[in-house]
């Protein structure tokens, strides 16, 4: 075993069951998580700081999913700035938002006017939230302006949708049914009550410098939502660094009352960008930081942290933690095939740049590498049952085991990985593992030389 495997393995060794799991990717920087609820799955749209950002690069956005709040799985990568023929190609492939309505998948993106270099608003349209997209205009939804980004789209319980956004402002418009057309002027909203926020000495200090921050502590990145009849706007505020922040309103044009700060300024970044959802009962937070190896505020990765409202609906302040959810919805089914680009944790690997509709899988996977899924139900009576792993690899001396509960245990399961000749050839192999029984965490350890990459894999599977 080659030095790396043994320094991951004794690094971890003994940790028990609970990891730290935010940031929840690993494998991408995921900045501006944006959730959706559909039916018992989040989906998560974010956009994809590249590794070796030195400013904002952002060449397209990406898409997670889970239905367990704490196993995220990569769907793809299934837009681009490539995806809008008149945005500005390779970057600013900024913040979106996204939502079903009547069978179709509307993504709202900003990206860079290629022709007036301003910001604008766009959207993409699909069948399936993976995809395969395509520009539903061919055109900006919005005219190029200064400060339109950061996209929020809601619809109301009357089936009316809006659409948010804006940097050091905050413009609205409703949206036809089709969700991708006006209706009506878009209106800039000037009523957001925050002297609470700055006291009068401050905002009057900041009069010359910028009217508009005068009328609300708003800087970016609007979240806009509805709970027991009340509109909640969360986005973030104070200007650089920012903190999240939240005001709320009777009606859906305001005007909006400051409610305060939901969160400190994010870890490792000047900006936090994010969005609430409500699943099974249970509220969560999304934001990002820059905690992870070579993270920044350049390379940023998306969070999230459980909550309660209190009983006057107010949001609570959060502090940030590392364990993120600490109870899953439910837990996994490993008889049922799971992707190996699910994960709750992991180290070193990392996953394709695909379309969303096409295979995914963890490659650059290097000795000592190692993903780790958590509360896996290995139900009753393990006896004779075997791993299946779908892989591939190019040399032998590669092998994946399988580690209950940390990483420093002893292996209930080694399946030494066969060569299938090229990194495009699949191949089904598979192993027998140990009588395992009850809910644990998983960890998947792969090992090979130390020369290359030593393995790719699909998925696995119990039997």
């Amino acid at each position: 075993m080659k030095s790396r495997l043994i320094t991951a393995v004794m690094m971890l060794s003994g940790i028990g069951c609970l990891q730290a799991v935010n940031p929840i990717i690993q494998t991408n920087f995921t900045p501006d998580p944006a959730p959706y609820v559909h039916g018992d799955t989040v989906y998560l749209f974010v956009d994809h700081d590249e590794n070796d950002a030195q400013y904002f690069l952002m060449e397209d956005w990406q898409l997670y999913s889970t239905d367990d709040m704490v196993n995220w799985t990569y769907r793809g990568t299934p837009i681009s700035t490539g995806t809008f023929s008149w945005a500005t190609q390779g970057d600013k492939a900024w913040a979106s938002q996204a939502i079903e309505r009547d069978g179709k998948w509307y993504w709202y993106i900003c990206a860079q006017d290629a022709e007036s270099g301003l910001d604008a608003i766009g959207v993409a349209v699909a069948d399936a939230p993976e995809g395969p997209y395509r520009d539903a205009l061919g055109c900006p939804l919005t005219k190029p302006g200064f400060g339109f980004i950061d996209p929020s789209v809601f619809i109301d319980d009357d089936g009316q949708a809006y659409l948010f956004w804006g940097n050091n402002g905050l413009w609205m418009a409703k949206l036809n049914r089709d969700m991708i057309s006006f209706d009506g002027e878009i209106r800039y909203i000037d009523e957001l009550d925050d002297e609470k926020a700055f006291g009068p000495k401050v905002m009057k200090r900041d009069y010359a410098l910028n009217k508009r921050m005068l009328k609300s502590n708003f800087e970016e990145a609007p979240w806009v939502s509805k709970r027991n009849g009340i509109y909640y706007l969360v986005y973030a505020a104070g200007g650089v660094p920012e903190f999240m922040a939240y005001s709320t309103a009777e009606n859906i044009n305001g005007p909006w009352t400051y409610r305060g700060r939901i969160m400190n300024e994010a870890e490792n970044s000047f900006t936090i960008h994010g969005g609430l959802i409500e699943i099974g009962g249970r509220n969560f937070m999304f934001y990002h930081n820059g905690k992870l190896p070579n993270g920044g505020g350049f390379r940023r990765s998306s969070c999230v942290e459980e909550f309660s409202y209190g009983d006057d609906g107010s949001i609570p302040f959060m502090p940030f933690t590392n364990e993120g959810v600490k109870t899953p919805l439910k837990n996994l089914n490993p008889y049922v095939r799971v992707e190996a680009e699910t994960m709750a944790d992991s180290y070193g690997v990392r996953t394709d740049r695909n379309k969303g509709t096409e295979r995914h899988y963890l490659k650059s996977v290097d000795n000592g590498d190692w993903i780790m899924l958590r509360s896996v139900d290995f139900g009753k009576g393990g006896a004779g049952r075997r791993f299946v792993a779908n892989v591939s690899a190019l040399r032998p001396g590669s092998s994946i085991e399988v580690r209950i509960d940390a990483l420093g245990n002893k292996p209930v399961a080694q399946l030494e990985v066969k060569p299938t000749g090229c990194f495009d050839k699949w191949q089904e192999q598979s192993t027998e593992i140990g009588d395992v029984e009850g809910v644990h965490d998983v960890y998947l350890l792969f090992s090979g030389d130390d020369e290359s990459e030593v393995l790719r894999c699909d998925y696995w599977i119990l039997k």
